[in-house]
C-alpha cells in the first residue's frame, strides 16, 4: 500500500498498541477503519466516546490507498482537525502529529464530561438543600418571611 500523500510505500508499524501503516517520507498514519476508535479508546472508555466523529464533509485531495477513490475530508468531532476517510469505509488518513491531537481532543472532551457530571451532582445537592429537609433550607426562611414569624 502506498501514501496517499506522496506515493511511497506504507510500512507496518505500532502506535500506541495499534498497528497502523506509516509513510517514512512525510509521517502520516494509515488506520483502517475500526483502527480510529482504538486509538480514541488508548485515552478514553466507549462510555466517554460516543458521539459524531464527522463534521463538515467535503471532497478530500486525497485518494484510498486501499481502493483508489477519491477520499472525502472532515472536521473531527467539530474540533479545528480535519482528517481524510474513505467512502467506502477502509480507513482514515493521519498526517503527522494528527494522532496525537486526536488523542488530545478525547482527554479534553472526557475533562468537559467529567466538569458536567460534577456540576450535575453539585447542581441535585444544591436542589435537594432548597427543598428545606427536617424544616431547614432556603425555601423554609422564604415561607416564615410570608408568614411573618
Amino acid at each position: 500500500m502506498d501514501c496517499p500523500r506522496d506515493g511511497t510505500a506504507l510500512i507496518e508499524e505500532r502506535v500506541h498498541g495499534i498497528e497502523v501503516d506509516h509513510c517514512p517520507q512525510c509521517n502520516g498514519r494509515w488506520l483502517d477503519h475500526h483502527q480510529l476508535d482504538e486509538l480514541e479508546a488508548t485515552r478514553a472508555k466507549e462510555h466517554e466516546r460516543r458521539g459524531t466523529v464527522r463534521y463538515a464533509q467535503r471532497e478530500s485531495d486525497l485518494r484510498c490507498p486501499v481502493c483508489a477513490q477519491q477520499m472525502s475530508a472532515f472536521n473531527y468531532r467539530a474540533y479545528d482537525l480535519e482528517l481524510d476517510t474513505c467512502r467506502d469505509e477502509h480507513g482514515f488518513w493521519l498526517d503527522v502529529g494528527e494522532d496525537g491531537r486526536v488523542r488530545d481532543i478525547v482527554d479534553e472532551r472526557v475533562r468537559g464530561l467529567r466538569r458536567s457530571l460534577s456540576a450535575e451532582a453539585a447542581w441535585g445537592n444544591f436542589l435537594d438543600g432548597l427543598g428545606g429537609r427536617g424544616g431547614g433550607g432556603p425555601w423554609e426562611t422564604v415561607r416564615r418571611l410570608f408568614r411573618g414569624r
